[in-house]
């Protein structure tokens, strides 16, 4: 169920809200139509998949009670703890990873001359990676006494299935949410504007660029690769860059706006990552909630930077390669990791401080070239594919004489799309530029032009055929 279907916006959300103000004056009330709407959304898309989870928190809440019970840092807490990741981490890998590596077994086999392997097809549920992520900050967190055990079951189902963030994120810690889960209060007046000013953003994002954005990266990346010539090689690339940050911000945009409309606050996700000045900048600001995750409960347990440098530098690899497997589980997600990896461990030897002598505005452009290079292989289906269309990408004086047909109207929006990047670097520069301070000043203006771009995008969508977010299948 996409936030912007008609079943959605004209049904679901209506019903939830509805039986949240008329039996949400308690917090047992709130609590009940909560639960209740956020079951009901992830058991629509994964009906078989949903009791496996239940299961799956079943154990969790018997490991966490076993783990508050014996001494921090003990035997049996940590073997507890070890018992409740893994058993975390075996969904993960049965219904993500086990196609892969089969796949690849098979190959291997085939290669050494031996019978093959073959495994059944398995469905990859929607939100798999962000559920297991989740589910492993509250045991982890238990472990190092940042949490209590909570008391109540239906709080931890909720953090689990509470349907805003459920499907793409943000990743939200348990430490961050579980005081406002056990608040519950009741949305206020402001909670609702200010979200759903939020959630209209996120629409307009997803329907009018994002999905646009896509039709282009589409038709160069379905272009065969052997005959893609340098423009149209960068062209797709700064499709499917600009497609990807508007897609999955809009998300996030929807997810947090929805929730504060119904009195939680989610921390943010993206912070203007497109005008970072060096790869470990662009992370600071790209996916912060992945990055926070992986420096907390990752990098910091082997040992962060306080080692040698040689062991940073491995532990930093580790964390990008995990991040890269994370996104899927296919050998240019790996690629990717590695390469971004790479990229910051040049940023520790010498790339910041060189950088740090140009100007922001190159620093910027060379930051996102090497961005763009990075969203190549995310982007690419094969290696095969990523290797001839980075061959393009560096080709500038090869013509192949096949060039892609593509709508005018694409470049019209990809060149919003750019600007709203710029705005987002002037936004630096001159006081009160942001959305917020904008949307504080002027809430009656900013609110009437979201509304018509949000007739608009609505509008869009009914006729276009529904595109997914690109981080379902993640």
């Amino acid at each position: 169920m996409l936030f912007y279907e008609p079943l959605f916006l004209f049904l679901f959300a209506p019903a939830v809200y509805i039986l949240y103000w008329l039996f949400g004056a308690g917090r047992s009330g709130r609590l009940f139509v909560l639960l209740l709407a956020s079951l009901l959304f992830y058991g629509w898309s994964e009906p078989v998949f949903i009791f496996i989870v239940f299961a799956s928190l079943a154990l969790d809440l018997i490991v966490a009670r076993e783990i508050g019970r014996h001494p921090a840092g003990g035997g049996m807490s940590k073997g507890w703890l070890a018992l409740g990741i893994v058993s975390n981490l075996l969904i993960l890998v049965y219904y993500k990873y086990a196609g892969f590596l089969s796949t690849n077994l098979d190959a291997l086999l085939q290669f050494l001359s031996l019978p093959g392997f073959s495994l059944w097809k398995i469905a990859l549920p929607i939100g798999v990676s962000f559920i297991v992520f989740e589910k492993i900050t509250y045991l982890v967190d238990i472990y190092r006494g940042v949490s209590q055990p909570t008391k109540d079951f239906r709080l931890y189902m909720l953090y689990v299935f509470f349907f805003p963030k459920l499907l793409a994120g943000p990743i939200i810690k348990y430490h961050d949410i579980a005081y406002q889960f056990e608040e519950c209060r009741h949305a206020g007046f402001d909670d609702v504007t200010l979200g759903f000013s939020r959630f209209m953003l996120g629409v307009i994002k997803k329907i009018l660029i994002a999905d646009t954005m896509a039709q282009g990266a589409d038709i160069i990346f379905s272009h065969d690769p052997r005959f893609l010539e340098f423009t149209d090689a960068w062209i797709g690339v700064i499709f499917f860059t600009l497609q990807i940050y508007f897609d999955f911000s809009a998300y996030s945009d929807m997810a947090i706006g929805l929730a504060r409309m119904l009195g939680f606050r989610l921390l943010e996700n993206f912070n203007m990552p497109y005008i970072a000045i060096n790869l470990t900048d662009f992370w600071r600001r790209w996916h912060m909630s992945l990055t926070s995750w992986i420096r907390e409960y990752l990098y910091f347990p082997l040992g962060g930077n306080k080692g040698s440098q040689a062991r940073t530098y491995f532990n930093l690899c580790i964390c990008f390669l995990a991040s890269g497997i994370w996104h899927g589980a296919a050998w240019p997600f790996i690629i990717w990791g590695a390469y971004n990896g790479v990229f910051l461990i040049l940023d520790r030897l010498f790339l910041i401080n060189w950088l740090r002598h140009l100007p922001d505005w190159i620093s910027n452009l060379l930051t996102m070239i090497i961005v763009m290079i990075g969203w190549s292989i995310f982007r690419s289906e094969s290696v095969d594919q990523f290797c001839h269309f980075l061959t393009a990408m560096i080709s500038p004086f090869v013509a192949t004489g096949l060039p892609a047909h593509i709508p005018v109207d694409y470049f019209m929006m990809m060149a919003f799309g750019i600007f709203i990047c710029f705005l987002q670097r002037l936004s630096l520069t001159l006081k009160d530029f942001d959305w917020e301070s904008l949307s504080s000043r002027f809430p009656v203006a900013v609110n009437c032009f979201l509304s018509v771009f949000f007739v608009a995008a609505l509008a869009k969508g009914f006729a276009d055929p529904f595109k997914p977010f690109i981080y379902f299948r993640f």
